[in-house]
């Protein structure tokens, strides 16, 4: 079964392990999420939980919104996300969720919005090796064939193109939770995950087995 929770990453710091090992970690805050909403089957046609995490203030809000949070004695919340695959026997509306749903070892996956980057070429946008840069090639970053001259004569969809990279909602995943930190409400994960800083993310319990 799935267990996750909403935070915000605060940015990347280096984590020394007893034996003296030092682990690039990301820090992600992850003040109490409150448990809005559990959807089942009968009602919903799905089973989920649906928690919001960040106090949001009132004069920003709705009055559907509003009355949406209360049955839960809660604030408005910021963000509001749904995780699916869950036990809802272990989740009731109003309940908090904190940073000891993870301990030290878990793998999880981390999802968020990765940092926008404008219009990009092939070469960054995705990966493509460029021609010879000597004198008179003609071909150093540009794409390349655009198709055939006769045959199709077109550009088929979905060609690998240059435009807008970053800004999409990414997903890294299988990474280990490196120590959790109660008290000021902090997990530390090992290596990156996507996203500025002071953006909202998602760590779930991973999907994938990882041997």
């Amino acid at each position: 079964m799935t267990k996750g929770i909403l935070g915000r990453k605060v940015g990347m710091t280096q984590y020394f392990t007893e034996n003296g090992e030092l682990i690039p970690v990301t820090v992600i805050e992850a003040t109490p999420n409150v448990v809005l909403q559990v959807k089942t089957m009968e009602n919903d046609g799905y089973e989920a939980v649906q928690v919001g995490y960040q106090e949001l203030r009132e004069v920003l809000t709705n009055k559907p919104a509003k009355g949406h949070v209360a049955k839960a004695n809660a604030t408005p919340k910021r963000f509001i996300r749904e995780f699916r695959d869950v036990e809802l026997g272990d989740y009731e509306v109003g309940q908090e969720l904190t940073v000891e749903t993870f301990t030290a070892g878990d793998i999880v996956d981390v999802t968020g919005t990765s940092k926008g980057k404008g219009f990009q070429g092939v070469i960054k946008r995705h990966g493509q090796s460029r021609g010879p840069m000597s004198h008179g090639s003609r071909f150093h970053r540009r794409p390349g064939s655009m198709g055939m001259a006769s045959d199709a004569s077109k550009v088929f969809k979905g060609k690998k193109l240059a435009g807008q990279m970053g800004g999409e909602r990414t997903t890294i995943q299988n990474l280990e939770v490196v120590a959790v930190d109660p008290e000021n409400n902090i997990i530390l994960v090992k290596g990156n995950v996507p996203g500025a800083k002071k953006s909202l993310v998602e760590v779930k319990q991973a999907i994938k087995t990882v041997k």
